[in-house]
């Protein structure tokens, strides 16, 4: 088993007081948040227009406040008041990847309110000149002219900057998830941690030992652990499923009219089982259909849980993202999981700034990178990490 982060339970708001403080825009159910805060960051705000966000933001992290807004409204004056007098400022951004995944592409709207929303995080990003500054996204951001133009913006300020595409599974997550990271900093050249193997982890690592579902059940002590119910056809589908495997496994009378034809012969990862021993594929917002995906239980009759898919991103296991007794949603919930930073993702990029943080702030950044605080007046940081 490999080596694995203490993950936070009852005592995952006493967090240790830092000079670095950060605001997470679009902080979705909270994920980035809580890797940030496992890593020793004070996170102070979350902002999120999705209302389905506030139960799990809040509900995880006593005493970081949930803000409803939408970014492309918001104003530096707000980001002012939530830094407050900190001294290393983080500004978090990790804008909604739909825009930008592959499938998108093929639909894509040029200045459409979407896609604009990483132009509206460059604007607060000029407007407040953070310390630091950190995003993540799916890989195909980066053929985009709206992240080269994000680029030239933290350049244009003086950041040093670095960004490349990374895999989670490298760093602990037990998911093979390909992503986008980017760091920039005021303070001098910042990357994201090497990757260390002992970290790795399976799915057996994270998954084994939950109480065993069938499909359609739920746990009594855990309503999250509740997995979808499977038609009759995709019970027996799933039956004679090999973990690893696929549809092309099955006997000839289960196997889709689709798959049969020329066009459907490429896409056999989905309705597959997971592997007891190896990463988790890439979650998607429905990892927790059978058909979605190689998303069946690698040996349970069934699809994975909603608590499966959040503890496969990271979520430590009693991580809440409903009031108790409320329904559970799929539809919402796994949006939620499924588009969330991953926890551990979060904790890398924590300790990657701080170990920047104690390397490079003994003085302030040069003046050309002067921020305007809230009274209006040039200010310079030059706290270091106590």
């Amino acid at each position: 088993m490999g080596k694995s982060r203490t993950p936070a339970t009852s005592g995952r708001t006493e967090r240790p007081e830092q000079n670095v403080v950060c605001v997470d825009l679009f902080c979705g159910a909270g994920g980035l948040t809580q890797g940030l805060i496992d890593a020793g960051v004070r996170v102070v705000a979350g902002v999120d227009f999705d209302e389905a966000c506030k139960h799990p933001y809040t509900a995880n992290h006593e005493g970081v406040a949930f803000h409803k807004y939408d970014v492309s409204k918001l104003e530096a004056a707000e980001l002012h008041k939530w830094f407050g007098d900190a001294p290393i400022r983080v500004l978090a951004g990790c804008a909604p990847c739909q825009p930008f995944s592959s499938y998108s592409q093929r639909y894509e709207t040029v200045g459409t309110e979407r896609w604009g929303l990483l132009n509206h995080f460059a604007r607060l990003v000029k407007e407040v000149v953070p310390d630091i500054v950190t995003m993540e996204n799916v890989p195909t951001v980066k053929k985009h002219a709206v992240f080269d133009e994000f680029l030239a913006t933290l350049k244009s300020q003086g950041y040093e900057v670095w960004h490349d595409v990374i895999d989670c599974a490298k760093y602990g997550l037990p998911q093979r998830r390909r992503r986008t990271v980017l760091l920039a900093s005021l303070h001098g050249e910042i990357k994201l941690r090497d990757p260390d193997a002992s970290e790795a982890k399976t799915v057996e690592d994270v998954l084994k030992g939950l109480p065993v579902l069938r499909h359609g059940g739920s746990d009594e002590d855990d309503p999250l652990h509740t997995a979808s119910r499977l038609s009759p056809l995709n019970y027996e589908r799933i039956k004679v499923s090999k973990p690893g495997g696929s549809w092309r496994d099955w006997p000839d009378d289960l196997i889709a009219k689709c798959h049969r034809k020329k066009t459907g012969k490429s896409y056999p990862g989905v309705y597959g089982r997971m592997k007891w021993d190896e990463p988790a594929p890439t979650l998607t917002t429905q990892f927790y259909g059978f058909g979605s995906g190689r998303f069946g239980h690698p040996s349970q009759a069934r699809g994975l849980s909603l608590r499966e898919g959040a503890i496969l991103q990271g979520f430590p296991p009693d991580y809440s993202f409903v009031p108790k007794g409320e329904p559970i949603q799929f539809k919402v919930l796994g949006r939620l999981i499924g588009n969330a930073v991953p926890v551990e993702l979060g904790c890398v990029i924590g300790e990657s700034i701080i170990e920047h943080v104690k390397k490079h702030v003994g003085q302030p950044p040069p003046s050309t990178n002067q921020r305007r605080g809230r009274n209006g007046r040039k200010q310079t940081s030059s706290a270091v990490l106590s």
